[in-house]
């Protein structure tokens, strides 16, 4: 069996970001074929997958950036099963590394995002490798992109909670996206204006309206005037454009958009908490 030397065991895991004990047994079953123990700590983190796969992926981070000079912007979601995983350095690195592939790339959708290549490997094979370091399940359970004139994204200290935002135009201060984004983040709204809420959702509305005002005693003829004000009270509160501004309630987020533009708007918008 040829000798496993420190630095050996120092370079194995630099490679690999396996544990120093695991490094060394790997060397030691492989006989000091770097090679051959690599792909033993590969298989160790299939192993310890497969075994966990029932478990619980609740806790993690969520991270989103702006790329490309601004035009787009990604959000990524990487779980795991505990608080204490999700605050480590080297976790929210890998994580980091996945969003800034995802910048790069722009892969049109969560299965594309996941074949892509990080450090020889497709994600999906580096998240199993990860779970083998960590010791827990980890999941990669959502990816979204934005595209728009400008992008600008928001991630709530914590790493828990993020937003995108995309605006018509260009604007020469980086807070006015800023202020939308974390309006986003901090509002939760449905949508960008009234005409963006599904008819699902309006009729869903008018119906929780009348049935409301039923229940108060209300007469008949007039519930559907009664679900409809309900309606215009939902669309003010839920759709960003109608919503006041965390900043200054006195003015809508569309009336704030115009002081800066009267030509300024939101086209689109991401948004995802983990305790949502």
């Amino acid at each position: 069996m040829a000798e496993i030397k420190a630095a050996d065991v120092v370079k194995l895991r630099k490679m690999t970001g396996a544990g120093m004990m695991d490094c060394k047994t790997a060397l030691q079953e492989a006989d000091g074929n770097f090679e051959k123990a690599t792909e033993i700590i590969r298989k160790k983190g299939q192993a310890i997958a497969s075994k966990r796969a029932d478990r619980e992926a609740s806790e993690g981070v969520v991270l989103a950036r702006a790329a490309a000079g601004g035009r787009h912007g990604v959000m990524i979601v990487l779980n795991c099963e505990t608080d204490f995983v999700a605050k480590n350095e080297n976790f929210i690195k890998f994580a980091q590394s996945i969003l800034d592939l995802a910048a790069e790339k722009q892969p049109a959708d969560l299965n594309a995002l996941k074949a892509l290549d990080l450090g020889g490997h497709s994600i999906s094979d580096a998240i199993t490798h990860q779970i083998g370091v960590i010791g827990e399940k980890l999941d990669l359970p959502f990816y979204e992109k934005i595209d728009a004139e400008s992008v600008t994204a928001y991630v709530h200290p914590g790493n828990m909670l993020a937003s995108m935002v995309g605006l018509n135009k260009a604007v020469g201060d980086v807070q006015v996206g800023k202020d939308v984004a974390m309006q986003v983040a901090a509002m939760n709204p449905v949508a960008v204006d009234r005409g963006s809420v599904s008819q699902d959702v309006i009729e869903k509305e008018l119906e929780i309206g009348r049935e409301q005002a039923r229940k108060e005693g209300k007469p008949e003829a007039i519930l559907d005037k009664i679900a409809q004000g309900k309606l215009n009270k939902f669309f003010k509160e839920n759709t960003l454009l109608d919503q006041a501004f965390i900043k200054d309630n006195k003015k809508s987020i569309l009336q704030y958009l115009q002081e800066v533009d009267k030509n300024l708007t939101v086209t689109g918008f991401v948004r995802y908490g983990l305790k949502d």
